[in-house]
């Protein structure tokens, strides 16, 4: 019998990590990705030292009471935490990570991915290539706007947010950002601060969302934040979409109060998308795809892995957030 503490595994997991895992852990595991649901996920837990969810798994206070007294910890194989109550798991005395700093670079090419996709009509021209609508051509065809010398609006300054910014100033964007407080130049470089989210979207051509989802910044972009941006202004966002308002986003879509928006994640995602996004022209969807890339989804698992090898080595993980 092995001694090796057990570490439930929610999900399908590269399978670099998965063999990585498995010299320091046994292991339980997801072969065929089924998304669980909270009772299975509960009856898997009570064979389990610790746990390796995703996103896509909630631990709401309820559910870390239910968890047994023999699960240590919750080792996420994501930056983001909104799906774990983090004062709950604190109180039973359970050891949350994630796993940040991997993601940037490949959310950030997203980022810029959903900038170019929403300006240049990118969804719009290739269902036509598909479905064999696209006829002529004529200087009025699929005008769409450039981004090269626009103003970049970031909420959100951190690890994701300084990545775009550096890749925006190779479209020769000027960066302008909100954040709490502002960062040193060292990390902002030549962006210019704005102390509140209005000043920001009133100085912005594309705003791009990089904070973390909070009560704080639960529909953070409402109908009113929008009426502050431009008509052409284009709003790009992978960070949660709990921070936008999807009724005052799709109305202003519509209504042609903003130009155009690029959208990689979503509430109620990915059954209960609000419908309206898919029925406009003007909005760039991709779906959650921030993080996938071969490269980064490896390195997420590592990072989890180096977590709970220190939890379970009674050291302080790297990346503990309660």
């Amino acid at each position: 019998m092995s001694n090796k503490p057990v570490v439930l595994v929610t999900r399908k997991l590269p399978a670099a990590v998965e063999q990585k895992l498995a010299e320091s852990f046994a292991t339980i595991l997801n072969p065929d990705d089924k998304l669980y649901s909270t009772e299975e996920l509960l009856e898997l837990a009570a064979g389990a030292d610790a746990i390796l969810p995703c996103h896509t798994e909630k631990f709401p206070a309820e559910t870390i009471a239910q968890l047994p007294a023999r699960v240590k910890a919750i080792a996420n194989f994501s930056v983001g935490v909104d799906h774990v109550d983090l004062e709950a798991a604190r109180q039973k005395q359970v050891i949350v990570t994630n796993t940040p700093d991997v993601l940037s670079d490949a959310t950030a090419e997203i980022a810029i991915l959903l900038m170019l996709g929403a300006a240049r009509r990118a969804s719009e021209g290739e269902r036509l290539v598909r479905s064999q609508q696209w006829k002529d051509w004529s200087p009025a065809f699929m005008v769409g706007r450039q981004i090269t010398g626009k103003r970049l609006g970031i909420l959100g300054l951190g690890r994701v947010g300084q990545v775009v910014a550096r890749r925006a100033r190779g479209f020769e964007m000027t960066v302008h950002y909100h954040n709490r407080t502002p960062l040193h130049p060292d990390q902002a470089g030549n962006a210019v601060y704005h102390a509140s989210v209005e000043e920001l979207l009133a100085a912005t051509d594309v705003l791009s969302i990089h904070c973390p989802a909070s009560p704080a910044t639960q529909g953070l972009i409402n109908s009113e934040r929008l009426a502050m941006m431009h008509r052409d202004a284009i709003l790009v966002n992978t960070s949660r979409g709990g921070v936008v308002d999807d009724d005052a986003l799709v109305s202003a879509l519509q209504a042609g109060d903003i130009g155009a928006a690029g959208l990689d994640v979503f509430n109620g995602e990915p059954d209960s998308i609000h419908p309206g996004y898919r029925q406009l022209d003007n909005v760039f969807l991709l779906p959650h795809i921030g993080s996938a890339t071969v490269e980064t989804r490896d390195a997420m698992g590592f990072r989890a892995i180096d977590n709970l090898i220190a939890i379970f080595n009674g050291e302080e993980p790297g990346d503990r957030v309660a």
